[in-house]
């Protein structure tokens, strides 16, 4: 039962309309060159991710990052051989995991913000991590082959005196952990604003969705059936197309 409720047909229309609004926003990115180092793009894309994973749960906050992630791959593809797009699918865990579990037992505003305020640090931490451990040395031997160079060029406007000493210093904690701090503080303080009008209209279309008769149960139960299999059926054609669109344009 629990099973068929989570994987109705009500829910999964939604989980595809907050991973489009989340990929739009994630591709519509821009960077904060007055503040942080020019490759590290500010999105909007958490607001969909957020709202979506307090109105459905951390599962569907997962699937929403991960959907949001594919469809950027397929209209826009790569720019750092994927490791970029992993650790974004990797960050996007670390926030809506910890808030949509502290949300689902503590459905207050009082909840809510110590969700958004556990996700919010857990994902900043996430990223700095990753960048120490993935991204930088990922792009150094990918992309710059192995020179520093390039990489403390893109610093030296903002830290003049960054070195190849000192920049994991410097880059994750004068730039990373505000950066993700911002990002996340901007999409929680939105979430709060506008989940529970937003909430209440999936409970409301939840309501009048939901099967009245035998029969109609057993409709249902084959629409969840379907939706289940044409979810997975997109994501493999997700992940296909990214690739295809990879190697024709590389």
């Amino acid at each position: 039962m629990a099973a068929k409720r989570f994987f109705s047909s009500t829910r999964i229309a939604m989980i595809a309309l907050f991973s489009a609004l989340a990929a739009v926003l994630y591709i519509l990115n821009f960077p904060l060159p007055f503040a942080f180092p020019s490759f590290l793009e500010f999105r909007f894309s958490d607001i969909p991710v957020l709202i979506g994973t307090f109105a459905l749960g951390p599962f569907a906050g997962c699937i929403i990052v991960v959907f949001m992630v594919l469809l950027k791959l397929v209209f826009v593809s790569t720019s750092t051989y994927f490791v970029g797009d992993l650790a974004d699918i990797l960050v996007g865990f670390a926030l809506v995991i910890p808030a949509g579990l502290i949300y689902n037992r503590k459905r207050t505003f009082r909840g809510a913000i110590l969700a958004l305020g556990a996700g919010t640090l857990i994902s900043s931490l996430a990223a700095v991590l990753l960048n120490r451990i993935l991204l930088v040395p990922a792009y150094i031997a990918l992309m710059f082959g192995g020179s520093w160079e390039p990489l403390l060029g893109m610093m030296t406007p903002l830290f003049p005196q960054c070195t190849q000493e000192n920049f994991y210093t410097l880059y994750l904690w004068v730039a990373v952990l505000p950066f993700n701090l911002l990002r996340c503080l901007v999409a929680s303080a939105v979430t709060l604003l506008v989940y529970k009008h937003i909430s209440r209209a999936i409970n409301r279309l939840n309501e009048r969705l939901r099967p009245r008769r035998e029969g109609e149960e057993g409709a249902a139960k084959k629409r969840t059936v379907l939706a289940v299999c044409a979810v997975a059926a997109v994501a493999l054609l997700l992940v296909g197309l990214a690739l295809l669109h990879y190697f024709l344009t590389n």
